[in-house]
């Protein structure tokens, strides 16, 4: 397959998220949680924590990430070995559970990762069914999670008090539970397409690249997070105001940083906070490093 010169640009980043050795499924964990601190380390972001500051957060800063990624790594290795094992769903739940405490040990009690948990865990989980033979080489990693998996995740327990079942029961959203099952969409229709767009309009700018991803997300996504914050108007705030800094050029536009700085403010002053779109900024970095292959 041919690949044009801004998208082999961004590959070339994002390899150094690979794993060293295609054998050594743990080392997906290590370029997994890479992918988490990619993210953070992404400003300006709307609402969201980086490493510049909190976002429309009081409760967790850089360094609260910093802890939960370091903390959860060994877990994301754990469900890429399970997954090059042939597990079902019942044992990466297991594995998922157990990072999730080590998460909450780490953070002093904060949910800082747990939709990363669940999405990145899957993308592990298929990138070592993958890497050990078990799916065929050339299907991407959200076919694999569909595959393998989408039944026996949407018939899995449901958290009820968390505030992604807390928004989709007032307000019908799909959440992460259906994103997962059909295979991460939002990834591979929406996160990958702007990275490499952005690739082409900043070839040299991997932040700028990450930044236009991030917005990309915000305005196709239904996320549970702004609805649990915002309600039904601060989703289609946020959704709004992010596509109009797309449709002015994004990242390629005249003054985009400072455009990017006033939505984040925006959000801020609103208390908006995005996390579903994080999170999947997270994976689709991961992807890109992972899938050589089109969905």
């Amino acid at each position: 397959m041919m690949v044009a010169p801004a998208q082999h640009a961004l590959r070339e980043d994002l390899l150094q998220t690979k794993a060293t050795s295609i054998a050594d499924v743990h080392s997906i964990g290590e370029s997994a949680a890479r992918c988490l601190l990619l993210e953070l380390e992404t400003w300006p972001k709307p609402g969201l924590v980086s490493h510049v500051d909190t976002g429309s957060h009081d409760d967790m800063d850089a360094d609260t990430f910093r802890a939960s990624a370091k903390a959860i790594e060994p877990f994301l290795g754990a469900l890429a070995d399970a997954g090059a094992r042939g597990y079902g769903m019942s044992r990466l739940r297991i594995i998922g559970l157990e990072a999730e405490a080590a998460m909450l040990d780490a953070t002093a009690g904060i949910n800082t990762h747990r939709g990363a948990i669940f999405g990145m865990g899957l993308l592990c989980a298929a990138a070592g069914a993958r890497a050990n033979g078990i799916m065929d080489p050339t299907l991407s990693l959200g076919l694999i999670v569909s595959r393998l998996w989408g039944e026996s995740i949407l018939d899995g327990p449901v958290l009820l008090h968390s505030h992604g079942s807390g928004a989709r029961r007032r307000f019908g959203a799909e959440g992460a539970r259906m994103e997962a099952a059909r295979g991460f969409p939002s990834v591979y229709e929406v996160g990958l397409p702007a990275l490499r767009s952005a690739a082409r309009k900043t070839p040299d700018d991997a932040e700028a690249q990450r930044i236009e991803a991030c917005f990309a997300l915000i305005a196709a996504l239904e996320d549970t997070n702004l609805l649990h914050r915002g309600g039904l108007s601060g989703l289609q705030f946020a959704r709004r105001t992010a596509q109009q800094f797309l449709d002015e050029g994004g990242v390629g536009g005249s003054r985009w940083r400072e455009r990017a700085r006033s939505v984040h403010e925006a959000f801020v002053a609103r208390r908006l906070s995005p996390g579903g779109s994080a999170d999947l900024l997270a994976m689709s970095l991961f992807v890109a490093a992972y899938d050589g292959v089109e969905r």
